[in-house]
């Protein structure tokens, strides 16, 4: 490395630059009063700033290729002006760092960090964020990366005043992954944009866990929503992957698809807890095209609300599980929910199977007469191969007016596809 380089900056700060190439520059930054923007104004493209323990303060915007790193303990405070960093330069690198105190203004949307449409390429990794308003806000900027950061949120106001945890605008893209949201709005909330991918985060106290608006030919894998209003929001978005996430104690619906179109909804698992606190496990609303398989959805009120002329869907290879109303459709035509000679498992489906191929010998219809009663009076159970039953169920097929329209599955299966989801230990405390 070449000669060590030292300068002193308004405000008595010291800095340290160790030349290492031509064009790039390592920084050790001291804490203080203006010494970060300072510091940022006097490095160049490609230059590293090391921020080493201590209170430093905002707003700062990082306007050069830069790297700021910390340690985990270099807090960045905005004294509740505004954004906290604001980054408008491309390819920037923001790293181990305490980020707090932005602004509470939603009109001009403050945020811990806050990356315009300069930002392109830029990362943000493994800080923590905690009284923000937003934690980190993408808006416009092309290919970002956040990952790794835990994001705490506001308690104060009501719940849909708050700030999001992850907020992306028109950022085509760009990947968020690993990250921890509790409390605030959203965990992750995205409009207008495309080709990004939410993968492996936790979300958990919020409204919703993920919310999708106008976004298309996106993905959402591997995600953990707990103890939301909403897990997984999916709202006029197309060309979707979700895939491999979880719903666990969501009080309202565990997923919810509205106008959501020509995507992949599998392997996916929605269960709700012991008092049985979820509404829905999924709401499907006007949504067309989709494939629905290898999911499981248990101990809900409602297994899946099917509703508002939603068409062409693939459902099979599912198990529903102990849910109280396992399907409730809104419509009066008769619809399959099996593909190949493939259904899907019903935890109240007592029938047989002579020929042992792991598909029942009858069709299922779900929520008929018999299903209702013993919702009501589970005590019923102890009847239901007395003649009286049998009785009933066979009219009901016999005379469809009996049971108009509605889902029938005629391959449904014997046993529930296995599952291997564990909650994992950060996310399973209160």
């Amino acid at each position: 490395m070449g000669p060590s380089v030292s300068r002193v900056l308004a405000g008595g700060l010291l800095l340290w630059g160790t030349l290492f190439s031509a064009q790039a520059r390592e920084w050790q930054v001291a804490p203080g009063h203006g010494v970060l923007q300072a510091a940022i104004n006097a490095a160049h493209s490609g230059d590293t700033l090391i921020l080493s323990s201590g209170i430093y303060y905002g707003p700062v915007n990082i306007h050069r290729s830069l790297s700021m790193l910390g340690n985990n303990a270099s807090v960045i405070n905005g004294e509740d002006s505004t954004h906290v960093i604001t980054v408008s330069a491309p390819d920037v690198l923001i790293k181990n760092l305490h980020i707090e105190h932005s602004g509470n203004d939603p009109v001009s949307e403050d945020s811990g960090i806050f990356v315009t449409d300069a930002g392109d390429r830029s990362r943000i990794e493994a800080n923590y964020f905690e009284n923000n308003l937003i934690g980190i806000y993408l808006k416009g900027p092309e290919s970002v990366v956040v990952s790794h950061n835990i994001i705490v949120g506001s308690r104060d106001q009501r719940i849909n005043d708050r700030g999001n945890g992850i907020y992306l605008w028109n950022t085509p893209g760009s990947v968020i992954e690993g990250n921890t949201v509790r409390y605030g709005r959203d965990g992750i909330f995205v409009t207008s944009s495309r080709n990004n991918v939410f993968r492996g985060n936790q979300l958990r106290d919020l409204r919703f866990g993920i919310h999708y608006m106008y976004t298309n030919d996106s993905e959402v894998s591997n995600n953990i929503s707990i103890n939301n209003h909403v897990g997984y929001a999916l709202m006029f978005s197309h060309r979707l992957q979700i895939k491999n996430n979880r719903s666990l104690d969501d009080h309202e619906r565990g997923m919810f698809f509205n106008f959501a179109n020509y995507s992949e909804i599998d392997g996916n698992q929605v269960i709700s807890g012991e008092n049985g606190i979820n509404e829905k496990c999924v709401f499907i609303y006007n949504s067309n095209f989709n494939q629905i398989a290898n999911n499981r959805f248990e101990g809900c009120q409602i297994g899946i609300h099917f509703t508002a002329g939603s068409e062409s869907n693939e459902i099979y290879a599912n198990a529903f599980i102990d849910n109280r109303h396992q399907v409730k459709y809104v419509g009066t035509r008769h619809i399959e929910w099996s593909k190949n000679g493939r259904g899907n498992y019903w935890s109240d489906n007592l029938t047989f199977d002579i020929d042992g191929n792991g598909i029942a010998d009858q069709p299922y219809r779900p929520n008929d007469l018999v299903d209702q009663i013993i919702w009501r009076h589970p005590l019923a159970k102890l009847l239901l191969n007395s003649p009286a039953v049998q009785i009933l169920k066979w009219a009901q097929s016999e005379f469809p007016g009996i049971h108009p329209g509605g889902v029938t599955d005629s391959a449904p299966l014997m046993l529930a596809p296995p599952v291997s989801f564990a909650v994992p230990t950060a996310m399973s405390g209160g």
